[in-house]
């Protein structure tokens, strides 16, 4: 069960429903429930999205099981370590695929549903094979870590404005250039490991890191008003407690963008990375803050 488990990537299955619970708290806290509906679109809204995101995570873990094996960071996961067969990492993905998608269907309705299918369908059979063929693919691979704020809204209903409410967009749109200077600090840190199993990332062509650290720093700078867009697209939940939060952390962010694209070095990407995967718990701990003070105040 452990090794099923390890397929899943349950730190990234983890960070996919902790988004869309919080796409769900941001629409949810503008409408009217009685208990017994709040309760089953909660649920109903984290057990889909975590088994989707999970049964996505072990499709992806088949897929790459040839090229995980030539990587160190992944020679241990279960398919390259021997602990599982590909026929059975293949079967529990497309279980667990199904299974949100069917609790995602029930509970909360077609259209968050969808999104979810959204979400795996490029995952698994665009962004995965894209990695071996060109760069551009981490540009494909934001998509499906910035859908799930959108399986979150649209579980609250049509009172939320459906998929283009101003206010899931601007979620969809924080969570897609988050996504890219913390790829791109990754790719740095591991670029041999990269290089091993095939996939075509940025620093694997740009060897100085030139390439690589200016469009960290350029999309650092547009993750800065990015971060702040939901305070704007959210009026009556989110005002100068989330923006004050998000305007610090977005220039200490891109300050330490810039020291990276100054040294280029391995200690600057790996601070760069610590701060990304801090950044962005701060963010929508205080936008969630925020939304309920202002809810309940």
């Amino acid at each position: 069960m452990q090794a099923v488990i390890a397929t899943t990537k349950p730190g990234i299955t983890r960070l996919v429903t902790i988004t869309a619970l919080v796409g769900f708290a941001m629409a949810a806290l503008g409408k009217t429930w009685t208990p017994a509906e709040l309760m089953l679109s909660l649920l109903g809204c984290s057990i889909g999205t975590f088994l989707s995101a999970a049964g996505a995570n072990a499709l992806n873990q088949w897929f790459e099981r040839d090229r995980d094996a030539q990587m160190t960071r992944t020679a241990m996961r279960p398919i390259p370590a021997g602990h599982l067969s590909a026929p059975t990492v293949l079967a529990a993905g497309i279980a667990l695929c199904a299974a949100g998608l069917l609790v995602l269907g029930i509970t909360v309705g077609m259209t968050p549903m969808v999104v979810s299918l959204a979400c795996m369908l490029v995952y698994v059979l665009a962004y995965t094979p894209l990695k071996t063929r060109t760069a551009l693919a981490t540009l494909v691979g934001t998509i499906p870590g910035s859908l799930p704020p959108l399986i979150g809204w649209t579980s609250v209903g049509s009172v939320a404005g459906g998929i283009l409410a101003p206010g899931g967009v601007s979620l969809f749109v924080l969570m897609t250039i988050w996504q890219l200077p913390h790829f791109w600090a990754i790719a740095w840190l591991y670029r041999e490991d990269y290089a091993h199993g095939g996939f075509r990332m940025l620093p694997l062509t740009d060897p100085s890191g030139v390439k690589t650290s200016t469009a960290i720093v350029m999309t650092s700078v547009l993750l800065l008003p990015a971060t702040i867009w939901p305070a704007f697209a959210i009026p009556g939940l989110l005002g100068p407690l989330y923006v004050s939060v998000a305007g610090l952390t977005g220039i200490g962010f891109l300050l330490l963008a810039c020291v990276m694209a100054a040294k280029r070095t391995r200690p600057a990407a790996r601070r760069l990375f610590f701060a990304s995967i801090i950044h962005l718990p701060l963010l929508l701990i205080a936008m969630v803050l925020d939304a309920f003070l202002h809810a309940f105040a």
